[in-house]
């Protein structure tokens, strides 16, 4: 091919660059069969809603971390995602976030080419999940477990959609550099969308707002999962809205301690979409705190909205979480610890496995505490398929993963300080 041709056709060129380019890693990624380093993945697909040649080559930069599997990819996100202008732009639904990604990280409103095939993007969001937090009783060090549970199915079906799991390093000038998971499938991504013929990529420009856990610079490290009843929804006067997953980015970028994130979420109202269904967030830091942050309404009727922030922690029965309220504010509430079944078998595992340890466990017991909590192709709760495990180190700030249940395949990530 001659160069007056890749010159005059710039995605070829960028895909020229993107394969011969050093790829400058925050973390290096590996698993217990020493694969050879996978180098950036080719890839014919266009971002129609992209035109900034920074934005393209990033998005050009993502990674396959298996070879050619379509199942765990990674990405150095190195463009500007604008926190400060999210945190004024008054997102609280899947909605609105969708419109800001679309007004302040697209370069166009309409896709770049006149008759594109390529659908205005789609945004969604639910979990299930487990998380704990505890010494490593053979170090000293501070760990962090979850497992993010969701099963996707295709619409009227039983087809169970196999997702893409993108792990995300951002170094947001002025603040916190950090690594964080995305459910791909949130914006309708599948497992291999990145080299299936006529993937549309523009939807990658939005992946720090999509973490659904990560750890920062400085060994702090958030989780979300999900709650029954109504959606949280604060409304106190001379407050900026908020929303689950910009929260989470912010205090990944900005709060070194589980203190730190808490203040921070008091400055603001949290909304969390507007469909049936809420979440709490479990959290824990270098210095050995954790906590769960739950938004409550006792009165938890039809017509009510969990709107007062509440901080639990410091007993040990509050160091691992599922998806019902832990707070004695809604404990007999449909959705709270003495009615709701909704995550239960496994809270209980949790609750013994920790005990039977004196809430202290070695990476392996961590490791084996998460498999004991993992839902497989069995289950037929909506929520009821781990997608992805983790440890975390947080006086490491590294993070051990596995995918699928896939237990003897490991991949860590460190941040680079």
């Amino acid at each position: 091919m001659n160069s007056l041709k890749w010159m005059k056709n710039p995605s070829l060129w960028l895909l020229m660059m993107a394969c011969v380019a050093t790829f400058s890693l925050l973390v290096a990624a590996c698993s217990d069969d020493e694969p050879s380093a996978p180098g950036p993945t080719p890839t014919t697909n266009d971002a129609a809603y992209i035109t900034d040649q920074d934005k393209l080559a990033m998005i050009l930069s993502l990674r396959d971390l298996e070879g050619d599997k379509g199942r765990l990819y990674e990405m150095n996100y190195t463009t500007d995602y604008k926190l400060d202008e999210a945190l004024n732009s008054n997102i609280t639904s899947t909605r609105t976030l969708l419109g800001f990604i679309q007004q302040h990280l697209f370069d166009t409103a309409t896709p770049k080419s006149a008759g594109s095939r390529y659908a205005t993007p789609k945004l969604t969001f639910d979990a299930g999940c487990s998380a704990y937090a505890c010494p490593d009783k053979s170090t000293g060090h501070y760990l962090m477990g979850r497992n993010f549970d969701f099963g996707h199915f295709r619409t009227g079906t039983k087809e169970r959609i196999m997702i893409p799991a993108i792990v995300v390093h951002t170094a947001p000038k002025g603040d916190k550099k950090s690594v964080s998971l995305v459910d791909g499938q949130f914006v309708y991504y599948e497992s291999g969308f990145y080299t299936a013929e006529g993937t549309d990529l523009s939807m990658l420009i939005a992946l720090p707002y999509l973490v659904l856990d990560g750890i920062n610079e400085d060994g702090f490290a958030i989780s979300v999962l999900k709650l029954d009843g109504n959606h949280t929804w604060q409304k106190e006067s001379g407050k900026k809205n908020i929303f689950t997953t910009v929260a989470m980015r912010m205090l990944l970028d900005r709060a070194s301690t589980v203190k730190e994130a808490t203040e921070m979420l008091k400055q603001y109202n949290m909304v969390m979409d507007e469909f049936k269904a809420s979440y709490h967030f479990f959290m824990a830091d270098a210095t050995g705190d954790y906590a769960i942050v739950e938004y409550t309404n006792p009165i938890n009727t039809g017509d009510s909205y969990p709107d007062s922030l509440e901080v639990l922690s410091g007993h040990d029965t509050l160091r691992y979480v599922t998806n019902f309220y832990v707070s004695p504010t809604m404990v007999n509430t449909a959705d709270g610890y003495n009615k709701s079944q909704h995550g239960m078998d496994r809270y209980k595992i949790l609750r013994e496995s920790l005990k039977k340890s004196g809430y202290q466990t070695t990476f392996e017991e961590g490791m084996d505490v998460m498999r004991s909590v993992a839902q497989g192709p069995g289950d037929t709760l909506d929520t009821g398929f781990t997608q992805w495990s983790e440890i975390y180190n947080l006086t490491k700030k590294r993070v051990t993963l596995s995918i699928l249940r896939e237990w003897d395949k490991r991949f860590e990530f460190g941040i680079e300080q």
